[in-house]
């Protein structure tokens, strides 16, 4: 770990309720550099990007983060963002009914002589929009727009508290393939610029495309760092596990019988006002031992289809 990284993460332990969650974690990132956060489902990596941004505030943790040659102490997210670290959680924490503009600045509103600054909200909002390749309005409401350009205004948002720590937890999970190729496109350009990401992902064809370093963590405790190059997806896959991969996904042979669920057609509406159908006309069985997968991109009715089936769907079916 270089003494003179951008930031340092040594020894985090973090327990809830006398669990270890984090084991004596070490982190480090250079200014420019893209470094990925690999491990299962609760190994820790999101624990550990929440003890770096302040959602786990400084004393609920042990260990110490050295952030620009000075100890960083968050009591919150506030504190972290001031000082230029920011994260956009795996959840999107947009107001959807508020515009573009309006989401950037909540909370961190420009005013002149106590009055709202729209014009210079506006022109601050266009050019951090160009900057993240989304051509829309400012004024743009939120549920105008798709998932992957939520996401973008996400990073927007970030971009404009002058982060110069970028962390970015499961990013592509909503995203479509075209839609990743831009978030893709926009880090390493961040990267170009000097803004350092941490990326987290279990898309390990990303991380590999992405990453100047992969930091793995197993069990909540530090397995090791290297560079991207020389580490194969094997090589992260047996890392993360713990152990060599023979076959990624076993096949155990087991009885199937007979159809236990039918359904459909299925048909869903938005709304009584609108004729947009969120399920149309969809129909399928299950059989008693099997595993059905219900597969399409995103927005194409698979979890209305769901929600139908559970009687929880908002619109019209």
């Amino acid at each position: 770990m270089s003494q003179s990284s951008l930031l340092m993460m040594s020894d985090i332990v973090k327990k809830f309720s006398g669990v270890i969650a984090l084991n004596g974690v070490n982190f480090n990132l250079e200014r420019g550099e893209v470094v990925s956060l690999c491990g299962e489902n609760g190994s820790g990596k999101s624990t550990l990007m929440k003890v770096l941004t302040g959602v786990h505030p400084h004393g609920s943790y042990e260990g110490q983060i050295i952030y620009k040659g000075e100890p960083l102490v968050s009591r919150n997210i506030r504190d972290s963002e001031a000082k230029g670290i920011a994260i956009i959680h795996q959840e999107l924490t947009l107001v959807k009914e508020l515009s573009i503009l309006e989401n950037i600045f909540l909370g961190a509103e420009i005013t002149s002589y106590g009055v709202l600054d729209h014009s210079a909200m506006f022109k601050q909002t266009e050019d951090l929009l160009k900057r993240v390749k989304l051509d829309v309005s400012p004024d743009t409401a939120i549920r105008e727009l798709g998932v992957g350009q939520q996401q973008l205004v996400e990073i927007a948002k970030a971009l404009s508290k002058e982060a110069e720590v970028l962390v970015l937890d499961e990013p592509s999970a909503p995203l479509t393939e075209s839609e990743t190729r831009v978030l893709l496109d926009i880090v390493k350009q961040l990267r170009s610029e000097g803004v350092s990401c941490v990326y987290i992902s279990h898309k390990l064809t990303e991380v590999k495309e992405i990453s100047d370093r992969i930091c793995i963590i197993r069990d909540g405790e530090h397995i090791g760092t290297q560079d991207a190059k020389h580490m194969s997806t094997d090589d992260i896959i047996s890392m993360m596990v713990g152990r060599e991969l023979k076959q990624l996904f076993p096949r155990e042979e087991h009885p199937i019988g007979d159809a236990i669920l039918k359904v459909g057609p299925v048909n869903a509406q938005l709304s009584k006002s609108s004729n947009l159908k969120q399920v149309d006309q969809v129909s399928f069985s299950l059989r008693k031992g099997e595993i059905l997968g219900v597969a399409g991109l995103v927005g194409s009715g698979r979890t209305e289809l769901m929600q139908c089936l559970f009687g929880s769907y908002e619109g019209i079916y």
